[in-house]
């Protein structure tokens, strides 16, 4: 089958990070169904979701990146842009979580509170940095953040992950800012607790944890991966134009703001 040509981001070169598995995976699946050119990273390999985005008649490339290292991801953007011409969509969504245990603060090694924010924080500045100059050679391009709507909540027990996550929100705000002049948008798409490949697979998101979750929403059910990419698509495409600086929470309604 042909790449796509048709949608609402038809021409567009589209990068997700942290796309092997699990949400990123489903990001870059619909991107790419929308009919974005994909540069897939992961510090894994991510061929199997190129395979994917391949099978479905997308077009897409696969990028082995550690988003903390400012080489590597120089190199992925630069890889990018001889291989599909620029970079339009920079989707930051690599980020340690799944695999963490619910945890008192104060049981919280300040190892394990590095290793959180070099990924979920650093991480997004090394990609935004290296991002940027290459959307402005586009004349423009759209960053999505992925944040969380613990941030909202001030949920309990992960506060390395919490704290990482209100930091992208903060960055995310200021970086709007400095490049909307150069037609740039730069937004958080925030999910609630998603039932991602990780997360079923942690044991300390067990089915009690699971039912408060539930009960806590407006729309009283799981989510799934699918519920965030109407979410993502919009912030990607020209639909989202003249928004900037926001943070978008997708949880059924747990979180209102």
């Amino acid at each position: 089958m042909g790449a796509l040509v048709s949608g609402r981001l038809a021409g567009k070169v589209a990068i997700v990070t942290g796309a092997a598995q699990g949400i990123g995976a489903e990001y870059a699946l619909a991107l790419a169904a929308e009919g974005a050119s994909l540069c897939v990273a992961d510090i894994r390999s991510p061929e199997a979701t190129v395979a994917r985005i391949e099978e479905a008649g997308g077009r897409a490339a696969a990028f082995v990146c550690d988003v903390t290292a400012a080489a590597a991801v120089a190199e992925m953007v630069a890889q990018a842009e001889r291989t599909y011409g620029g970079v339009d969509i920079l989707v930051n969504n690599a980020a340690i979580f799944a695999g963490l245990e619910a945890t008192p603060f104060e049981r919280i090694t300040s190892q394990q509170w590095d290793a959180v924010h070099a990924v979920n924080v650093r991480g997004v500045f090394e990609c935004c940095k290296a991002a940027v100059p290459a959307m402005r050679r586009r004349g423009g391009g759209r960053i999505v953040n992925i944040a969380s709507a613990t941030v909202f909540k001030g949920a309990p027990m992960l506060l390395h992950y919490v704290a990482s996550k209100g930091a992208v929100i903060a960055l995310t705000r200021a970086l709007a800012r400095e490049v909307g002049k150069d037609n740039i948008g730069v937004n958080c798409l925030a999910p609630g607790f998603t039932l991602s490949e990780g997360v079923r697979a942690n044991a300390s998101y067990d089915e009690a944890f699971r039912v408060a979750n539930t009960a806590s929403r407006a729309i009283p059910r799981d989510a799934e991966p699918a519920d965030m990419l109407g979410t993502l698509v919009f912030l990607c495409s020209d639909d989202s134009a003249f928004v900037t600086g926001q943070t978008i929470v997708v949880d059924g309604g747990s979180v209102m703001h």
